[in-house]
C-alpha cells in the first residue's frame, strides 16, 4: 500500500468549486449563491432545527480525529486542505458503523462523518478519495442544502396524509434526490483531484460494488457493465430503472464510476492538475443563465447519446416532439437563469445607489 502522505500532490491554488461541480449541480447552486442573504436565512431556521444537536451527537457518539486520535486520517484531510485551497478545516469524526458511508452535514460550521465500515473497506490512498470527496461537499456548500433540505422535507412529510400534498411531496423529493445525486458526482471529482490518480477513484467504486477483492475484479469489465446496464431489457426495464432510482440518495457505483471515467475521457480532470481552471474570485461574476444552459445541454446530450430502452422508445415514438420540449426545456432554464442574473445586477445597483 502506498503511503499517500508521502507523495506529492499538485496543489490547486485559488480553485472555484466550479471546476469539479457536476453541470446539474453547478447551475442550482450558482442560482442560490446569487440570491445574496439566502444562506444567512437559512442559517437563522437552522438554528431553530436542531442544528447544534448533529454536532453534540457526533462530539458524543464518535472519535473526533486530530493529531493524536486517527492521525493518518488528519494529515490526509490537512493535505486535501492543501490541494484544494480550502480557508478552513471541517471536523473530521469516526463513528463506529459496519456500513461503508460518509457524509457532510451541518451549516454554521460543515463536518464530516466516516463510518467504520468504509475506513476497514479502504487503504490510505482510496481514504484520500473519500475524504477528498466530503471536503468537496463542503467547500461546495452541499451540506448547507442538504441539511436545510433534510429538516424542510421532515417538516413536509407531516403533510404527506393528505392525497394531493402526498404526490406534491413524492415530486418534491425526487427532484432533490436528483441534485442530491448529481452532487455526489461532484464530490467524486474533487475526490479525484486530491488523490489525482483515476486508478484509485476506480478502485473505490469497484470496493464499495463488490468487497475488497479487488483482483477478482477488472476495471474495464467493471466499466462495461455501466453500459450494457444502460442499453439491457427493453420498455419495461427502462421504467424499472427509474423507479430503482428514484429515492436513491447515491448514483450506483458502477454509474459513479462511468461518469467519473468519461469526465477524465473528455480531458476535463487533465486541464484542471495542470493548471487551467476557473479562479474563485470569478464566483460573482459566474452567470446563472450560462449555467442553467449548460446544465440543460448536458441532460439533452445524455438524452440524445442514451440506448435506454425508455429513452431509445420516447426517441423512436417523436424524434420532433422530443427535440421541440428538449428545446423549450433549454430555454426555460435560459430564461430562469437570465431573471436570476437581472436580479443580481438589480440589487448590486441599488446597493451601489445606498438605497
Amino acid at each position: 500500500m502506498t503511503d499517500s502522505v508521502s507523495r506529492t500532490y499538485r496543489s490547486l491554488p485559488g480553485i472555484s468549486t466550479r471546476a469539479w461541480e457536476h453541470p446539474a449541480d453547478r447551475a442550482a447552486l450558482v442560482a442560490l449563491r446569487n440570491l445574496k442573504g439566502f444562506d444567512t436565512v437559512l442559517k437563522a431556521i437552522s438554528s431553530l432545527l436542531r442544528e447544534r444537536q448533529h454536532r453534540l451527537l457526533f462530539l458524543a457518539s464518535g472519535v473526533r480525529v486530530d493529531d493524536r486520535q486517527f492521525p493518518h486520517l488528519n494529515d490526509l484531510l490537512a493535505d486535501c486542505v492543501r490541494v484544494l485551497d480550502a480557508s478552513s478545516t471541517p471536523e473530521l469524526y469516526v463513528v463506529q458503523d459496519p456500513t461503508a458511508n460518509a457524509m457532510t452535514i451541518g451549516m454554521d460550521r460543515p463536518f464530516i462523518v466516516i463510518n467504520t465500515g468504509l475506513l476497514e473497506l479502504l487503504d490510505e490512498e482510496e481514504q484520500r478519495f473519500v475524504v477528498g470527496h466530503e471536503l468537496g461537499h463542503a467547500l461546495s456548500g452541499h451540506a448547507v442544502y442538504r441539511t436545510m433540505l433534510m429538516h424542510l422535507l421532515r417538516l413536509a412529510g407531516s403533510f404527506g396524509w393528505v392525497p394531493i400534498g402526498g404526490w406534491a411531496l413524492r415530486a418534491i423529493v425526487a427532484a432533490l434526490m436528483e441534485w442530491q445525486r448529481k452532487s455526489e458526482l461532484s464530490g467524486d471529482r474533487a475526490g479525484l483531484l486530491c488523490v489525482q490518480d483515476p486508478d484509485v477513484a476506480m478502485r473505490v467504486h469497484m470496493k464499495t460494488a463488490g468487497g475488497t477483492k479487488v483482483s477478482e475484479m477488472d476495471t474495464q469489465r467493471f466499466l462495461a457493465q455501466a453500459a450494457e446496464y444502460e442499453r439491457t431489457g427493453d420498455l419495461r426495464d427502462g421504467v424499472l430503472k427509474l423507479l430503482n432510482l428514484e429515492l436513491q440518495s447515491h448514483p450506483f457505483s458502477v454509474l459513479r464510476a462511468a461518469d467519473l471515467n468519461r469526465w477524465v475521457e473528455r480531458g476535463d480532470y487533465g486541464r484542471i492538475v495542470s493548471g487551467e481552471y476557473p479562479q474563485r474570485v470569478d464566483d460573482d461574476k459566474a452567470s446563472a443563465a450560462e449555467e442553467f444552459r449548460t446544465a440543460a445541454r448536458g441532460y439533452k446530450e445524455g438524452f440524445d447519446a442514451s440506448a435506454d430502452p425508455l429513452i431509445t422508445t420516447l426517441r423512436d415514438f417523436g424524434s420532433s416532439a422530443v427535440n421541440t420540449v428538449g428545446q423549450g426545456v433549454t430555454d426555460v432554464a435560459t430564461g430562469m437563469g437570465r431573471k436570476i442574473d437581472e436580479w443580481r445586477r438589480n440589487s448590486q445597483r441599488k446597493q451601489d445607489e445606498g438605497e
